[in-house]
């Protein structure tokens, strides 16, 4: 059920009225008393929380929200945080505010004032995590979630409360970033939307291309007029108009823009107000695990837009297509975030151990001079002769060569890798494979992240140490020699995974979820009591 925003404030105002009016009805009695007996109180209901026991025992055991004066303004401030947890995707129940707000009104003794107190500390500081930092441990959800949330010291947050402005620290709790708010007001649009019935009926099943027409065409026409992408008309045929509609729909989905409206294209256009909604709610979760400085110059990768970019002051400077790994479990690229620290130019290819053994072993059991483009040398670094050696005795856990293809045009790598050394071993490069840019899925790597436009890239980071960044980076790929080339000032790197964003004008943008980690993200958050919800214009 949804409540407006007026009720929500009467229902929090009420409740504060009549936890005032207790207040001031207190049982009498000595005072020094009534003390002792809140401190008991709160001392025994803070000892199963050491973090909470911490700050009581600093705080001298004093309340710090059911006083008069200052702790007025913090009880209103959390009662009106939790009144509006579902603006950010959280799930209601959890904070359980009709059961606070009994318990507030029901609190008479010094006792129970005391317990009280401590239990809307435990609300506070789940909310506060929650909402700051995200409701779900990543990688409990998806093994290749490999992030390292940046959580605060819970104590801290009941000590800079207790010395912060009150309204100014519940504001910033949640992230404070132009994605985030924008995700908001999407989620809020497609609330609205699903509450007024969505996009209407589905559009065509079957492919139409320009010039043709009859009821399909309608229904398609229908559907993008629906969801924004074209004015009303009431022409039967595909035409030109209806052509620069879907070409618009593809490219905020992440499509070929070809105009014709096939099989992906209108699964895309048939996907139901309720699982876009879906995933701004996941996009919101996934954007509070990142809640951090993520530098004022840094690299973002998308995996689900196969893009890189880098941004610079909050704007997109330079962009690229990428490949990523593969839809194979053991090939998919990991979400995490570190610093790119050098660039190897003319750069050796050292086969990992897990495609030497799974692919390269067993073909060199069959041919000893397969793979004639690799150098194979022994645990000392010496070249091996395959002549003479019998690779049918060896396992992938006994093989014990390394594997490295030298510099060159057709190298794995390309002429270029960029690094932010990782125990994942997962890095951004070239690749002589240059079709793969043109297609519209491009998951096919072993996990790193490959460019299209790998040299411009180098120019583009090498331009901030170097007035010719281009003459300096062809300098160094002429030599034909493995060359590392440092960053004076190293750049984050985020590799993250987003099948909602807003662009750069504010555009809603939905990609697939290519490696299926979304869905897996959303039925953790339908688990722990999160829901869709219609709110009415």
């Amino acid at each position: 059920m949804v409540f407006a925003l007026s009720r929500h404030r009467l229902v929090v105002a009420r409740a504060l009225l009549v936890f005032a009016m207790l207040l001031w009805a207190t049982v009498p009695g000595p005072a020094a008393a009534q003390d002792t007996a809140f401190r008991q109180a709160v001392a025994e209901a803070a000892s199963d929380d050491a973090d909470i026991a911490a700050f009581y025992k600093a705080n001298g055991y004093r309340g710090i929200w059911t006083a008069r004066g200052e702790d007025r303004q913090r009880r209103a401030a959390l009662l009106k945080a939790l009144a509006g947890v579902d603006a950010h995707g959280l799930p209601a129940a959890r904070y359980d505010l009709p059961g606070l707000q009994a318990r507030m009104q029901t609190a008479r003794t010094p006792r129970e004032l005391g317990l009280l107190d401590v239990e809307m500390s435990r609300i506070f500081l789940q909310y506060a995590r929650d909402v700051q930092t995200g409701l779900l441990v990543p990688s409990r959800i998806d093994s290749a979630i490999v992030r390292s949330i940046p959580y605060r010291d819970r104590t801290s947050y009941l000590t800079n409360l207790t010395k912060s402005s009150v309204k100014g620290f519940f504001r910033a709790l949640p992230p404070q970033t132009r994605e985030y708010t924008a995700l908001m007001k999407e989620k809020l649009r497609l609330e609205r939307l699903l509450a007024a019935g969505g996009w209407g009926p589905a559009g065509p099943s079957e492919t139409l291309k320009p010039g043709a027409s009859g009821p399909q065409v309608v229904a398609l026409r229908d559907r993008l007029v629906r969801m924004g992408y074209m004015g009303r008309s009431a022409a039967p045929t595909y035409d030109a108009a209806l052509q620069s509609a879907v070409q618009a729909f593809q490219a905020a989905h992440g499509l070929a823009q070809d105009g014709v409206a096939g099989p992906g294209t209108l699964t895309e256009i048939n996907t139901p107000v309720a699982t876009r909604l879906q995933s701004v709610i996941v996009a919101m979760e996934r954007e509070r695990w990142v809640n951090r400085d993520r530098g004022d110059r840094h690299v973002e990768v998308n995996l689900t837009d196969f893009s890189a970019k880098i941004i610079d002051g909050g704007k997109t400077t330079f962009e690229t297509r990428s490949v990523i790994g593969h839809r194979a479990s053991d090939r998919q690229s990991p979400e995490f975030s570190d610093v790119m620290e050098f660039m190897v130019i003319n750069p050796s290819w050292y086969v990992p151990r897990s495609i030497a053994t799974k692919e390269y072993l067993p073909e060199l059991k069959a041919n000893p001079n397969a793979v004639s483009h690799l150098e194979i040398t022994d645990r000392n670094g010496r070249r091996i002769d395959r002549s003479a050696v019998d690779f049918t005795q060896f396992t992938a856990r006994t093989f014990p060569f390394s594997m490295r293809e030298p510099p060159n045009q057709g190298n794995a790598l390309g002429l270029v890798k960029f690094m932010f050394p990782n125990k994942y071993n997962i890095y951004l490069h070239d690749t002589p494979a240059k079709s793969l840019f043109g297609r519209e899925v491009r998951a096919y790597s072993h996990g790193c992240i490959r460019l299209a436009d790998p040299f411009d890239f180098a120019y583009a980071l090498l331009a901030k140490q170097t007035s010719d960044p281009e003459g300096f980076f062809q300098s160094k790929l002429a030599t034909g020699r493995e060359q590392q080339v440092n960053l004076e000032t190293p750049v984050p790197v985020h590799i993250i995974y987003r099948t909602a964003f807003v662009d750069g004008k504010g555009r809603p943008q939905f990609r697939r979820d290519i490696y299926g980690r979304d869905g897996k993200i959303w039925d953790a958050l339908a688990k722990s009591g999160v829901a869709l919800r219609a709110v009415q214009g």
